[in-house]
């Protein structure tokens, strides 16, 4: 007859935690810009014989249009966009690719899509005003001027690229490849150890980042000898509140003592915006013991 009663001294089934694999992957994002600038060997070889100094001592660059406010401003949004990417991903390899957990995706993939509309809108408004920029770049460059160094406004297009791409991220014991017993165990080995770090790698980032936010915040929310207020910037407040969320979305390991400190934080900001720090001295301080508590908590990865 079948016992219809389980146990009651057996031990208790455990599931087992996701692998790393479904809790992750690996994006690269890659932003292409038209610099713009140029050697000029003749302004370079003149600079050089009219200082008597020996060849390629000195080298003149030019700045083919000048300054270009629009292309400065694909310049910069690049740039920022860049910033973005770091800050929503986590260190994964030397070659710039990056760690992005899965409920990380939806939100990145919205954001990185809206940027890479803005980007090509702001590539547009150049390419709409570059055959002017390029006859007013002739009266700022003088003699320096060459029609030759100038790309056709076709091939300008093609110097301006946004791409984003996601990578499945394999398990460190999903390792196949077809050589031989010893070679492969060799191999797997090294991929686990390089495996380990990244990962170590990658959750150590998000607590620097913590660690170096906090610090300033706690700072700007000491009162001075006089009983004033430093200045409080909504930026440093702002990416309180997000790295608080990352430490949940980006905890690909499950890690208790990332959850404990998401919690810990979320209790001393949740509800709280800076104009209510602003006008409460009281609020102010009690802020700041928490997230002075909150640093002391964080784990040693000297810092």
């Amino acid at each position: 007859m079948t016992d219809n009663y389980a146990n009651p001294f057996a031990a208790p089934s455990v599931a087992p935690a996701p692998s790393i694999s479904s809790a992750a992957m690996v994006v690269d994002f890659n932003a292409s810009v038209w610099t713009a600038r140029k050697k000029d060997n003749k302004a370079s070889e003149d600079v050089n014989n009219m200082n008597a100094a020996d060849k390629g001592v000195a080298n003149v660059t030019k700045n083919l249009l000048g300054e270009c406010d629009e292309l400065r401003a694909v310049q910069k949004f690049a740039a920022n966009v860049r910033n973005i990417h770091y800050s929503m991903t986590m260190p994964w390899s030397d070659n710039g690719s990056r760690l992005l957990t899965t409920q990380q995706y939806f939100k990145y993939n919205e954001v990185m899509t809206d940027l890479q509309q803005e980007f090509y809108r702001l590539v547009g408004e150049l390419l709409d005003v570059y055959e002017w920029r390029v006859i007013k770049a002739q009266d700022k460059l003088g003699t320096m001027f060459n029609r030759d160094e100038y790309p056709t406004r076709d091939s300008l297009q093609d110097k301006f690229g946004f791409r984003v791409s996601y990578v499945p991220l394999p398990d460190a014991g999903d390792f196949r490849i077809d050589i031989g017993n010893e070679a492969m165990t060799q191999i797997k080995s090294q991929y686990e150890s390089h495996y380990t770090q990244a990962i170590k790698t990658a959750m150590n980032d998000i607590w620097h980042k913590l660690h170096d936010n906090l610090t300033t915040l706690v700072r700007q929310l000491d009162v001075n000898e006089e009983g004033k207020g430093n200045r409080l910037y909504d930026s440093v407040f702002d990416r309180a509140i997000e790295l608080t969320e990352m430490l949940g979305t980006c905890n690909v390991t499950g890690d208790s003592q990332m959850e404990a400190m998401r919690r810990q934080l979320e209790q001393a900001l949740h509800g709280l915006n800076l104009d209510q720090i602003k006008n409460s001295p009281t609020l102010r301080e009690d802020t700041r013991t928490k997230l002075t508590a909150a640093i002391a908590a964080l784990p040693s990865l000297d810092m």
